[in-house]
C-alpha cells in the first residue's frame, strides 16, 4: 500500500463514517428524541476523527519513510559499497530514487540501476507499513466517534474543539517556520564565523569571497567585509528606489481617493495595480535596455564618468515597481479616515490642501507606514533588477552613476553552481542572510513604534 492508496482510503473511511454518523443520528431524532446537536455535526465529528489524526500522522511519516529507506538502501552489499563521498553517493541515491519511481530508465551513474531495485523494494515496505498504521488509527477514530453519537452527545462542541485545533496549529506554522528560517541561518552562520572573524565581516569594507576558495584562504584580509554588499543594498532600494516610490504613490493615493471622479478612479485604480503584476525579469530587461543607458548617456551629458550599469538605473525602476504597494496602502488608509474628519475641518474654514496636510495624512499615517515598510522589504528582497541594470561589483560609492551590488545579488552569487558547503565563500551568503534578516527587524520594529504613537493620538 502506498501513502497516497493510504490517502484515499482514509478519506473514503471518513466520508462513510460521516454518512453513517448522520443517517443515525436521524434515526435517533426520529424516534421523538430531542437531540442535543444536529445531525450534521454528529456527520462532522465522525468525519473529522476518521481524517484528521489519520492524515497527521501520513504527514509525519512521509519523512520519516524517506529517512528509513535510505538507511535501508545504504545497509545493503550494494549501498556500503557506494563512495564515501557525500555528494557523489547522494547523487547516486537520487538516481536510484529516479529510476525505482519510474522518472527515468537509467541512471547517469551504474551503481544507480543496481540500488534501484532495492531501494523500491524498500519504499514499496515502509509505504505500506506507514499507510497499514495510517489506515487503521481512521478505523479507530471512526468507530471512536461513532461509539459517541447519542441524544445527549455535544457533537458541536466536539466540532468547535476540533476546528480550534486546526486553527491553532494553523497559526503556529508561521511561527515555527520562522523559527527554522532562523534557526537554520544561525547554525550556518555560526559555523561561517568560527572560519571568518565577525568583526571582519559586519566591519570589512573590501567583498572579494573569489578568493577564499579553499579552507586555508579563509581568513584572507579582506575577503568578506559586508559593508559594501549593505550600502549597496540600502542606496539602491531604501534611497533610490523610494525616493521615486513615495512621492509618486502617495500622490497618485491622494488623487485617487481626494480629487479624482469615482468613474476616473475606477480606470486609473486597476492600471496602476498592474505594475504590481508585472514579473521582475521584465522590469530588469527594461532597466538594462532603455534605462541604464539613457542614465549612462545622461551622466556622459553631465560630465561625470557613467557606465552601462549603475545604481541610479536599478534604483529607478524598482521604484516604479514598488509604486502600487505604497499608493494601494495609503489608498486604503486615506480611504478609511471618517468622513467627519473631513467635514469638520472644511467647515472650519480649512481649504482642500490644508485638509489632506493636516488632517488626513496624519490620521492616515499607520496605513502609509505600512505601505512604505512593504516596498521597502519588497526593495531590500529584489534580486533580478539589480542583477541586469547595477551590476555585481561590490563597491562603497554614493555615486548613483557607479556600479554596485546588493546583499540578495551576492547571496544567490555564492550559492548558484556546485558549491562545497563546507567553504567559506558558501557560508558567507547564510551570514548575509541572518544579517540582512536582523536589521530588517529592526526597522520594522521601529516602525511599529512609530504607528503605535500615532494611531494612539487620532483614534
Amino acid at each position: 500500500m502506498s501513502l497516497s492508496i493510504a490517502l484515499v482510503a482514509i478519506l473514503g473511511v471518513a466520508v462513510l463514517a460521516a454518512l453513517f454518523a448522520h443517517r443515525r443520528a436521524k434515526g435517533l431524532r426520529g424516534d421523538g428524541q430531542r437531540l442535543n446537536s444536529l445531525p450534521v455535526y454528529h456527520a462532522f465529528y465522525a468525519l473529522l476523527w476518521a481524517a484528521l489524526p489519520a492524515l497527521l500522522l501520513l504527514a509525519i511519516w512521509a519523512p520519516i519513510q524517506q529517512g528509513l529507506v535510505e538507511q535501508a538502501v545504504l545497509a545493503s552489499p550494494q549501498g556500503m559499497a557506494l563512495p564515501d563521498f557525500d555528494l557523489q553517493r547522494n547523487a547516486i541515491l537520487a538516481e536510484a530514487r529516479d529510476i525505482a519511481s519510474g522518472a527515468r530508465s537509467v541512471g547517469f551513474n551504474s551503481e544507480a540501476s543496481e540500488i534501484a531495485p532495492i531501494y523500491a523494494e524498500a519504499s514499496s515496505r515502509y509505504a505500506a507499513l506507514g499507510g497499514g498504521i495510517a489506515f487503521l488509527l481512521s478505523l479507530g477514530g471512526a468507530f471512536f466517534a461513532l461509539r459517541r453519537i447519542g441524544v445527549e452527545f455535544r457533537a458541536r462542541t466536539g466540532v468547535e474543539r476540533w476546528v480550534m485545533i486546526v486553527l491553532v496549529a494553523a497559526s503556529l506554522i508561521a511561527i515555527l517556520t520562522t523559527l527554522g528560517i532562523v534557526l537554520s541561518l544561525l547554525f550556518e552562520t555560526i559555523r561561517f564565523f568560527g572560519m571568518v572573524s565577525p568583526t571582519e565581516f559586519l566591519f570589512g569594507t573590501q567583498w572579494s569571497p573569489q578568493i577564499a576558495i579553499r579552507a586555508d584562504q579563509a581568513g584572507s584580509s579582506g575577503a568578506f567585509g559586508s559593508v559594501p554588499l549593505f550600502w549597496g543594498t540600502v542606496f539602491i532600494g531604501a534611497i533610490i528606489a523610494m525616493i521615486v516610490a513615495i512621492p509618486l504613490g502617495l500622490m497618485s493615493a491622494i488623487y485617487l481617493t481626494q480629487y479624482a471622479h469615482a468613474r476616473v478612479r475606477a480606470w486609473l485604480k486597476p492600471i496602476l495595480e498592474i505594475l504590481a503584476g508585472v514579473p521582475t525579469v521584465v522590469y530588469g530587461y527594461f532597466a538594462a535596455l532603455t534605462v541604464a543607458p539613457a542614465v549612462r548617456d545622461f551622466g556622459m551629458m553631465l560630465g561625470i564618468p557613467s557606465s552601462s550599469e549603475s545604481a541610479l538605473a536599478a534604483g529607478l525602476v524598482m521604484g516604479i515597481m514598488i509604486i502600487p504597494f505604497v499608493s494601494s496602502m495609503a489608498d486604503d488608509s486615506i480611504a478609511a479616515v471618517p468622513q467627519a474628519m473631513n467635514d469638520g475641518s472644511l467647515a472650519l474654514g480649512a481649504t482642500k490642501s490644508e485638509t489632506i496636510k493636516r488632517v488626513v495624512l496624519p490620521a492616515a499615517l499607520p496605513g502609509v507606514v505600512g505601505g512604505v515598510l512593504l516596498a521597502v522589504s519588497r526593495a531590500i528582497g529584489e534580486t533580478m533588477i539589480v542583477v541586469m541594470a547595477a551590476g555585481l561589483a561590490a563597491n562603497m560609492t554614493a555615486n548613483p552613476f557607479n556600479s554596485v551590488t546588493t546583499v540578495t545579488t551576492q547571496i544567490v552569487q555564492l550559492l548558484t553552481g556546485d558549491q562545497e558547503f563546507d567553504s567559506a565563500k558558501t557560508l558567507a551568503a547564510f551570514a548575509l542572510g541572518l544579517v540582512l534578516f536582523v536589521i530588517t527587524l529592526i526597522l520594522n520594529l521601529i516602525a511599529l513604534r512609530v504607528v503605535r504613537k500615532y494611531r494612539e493620538a487620532y483614534e
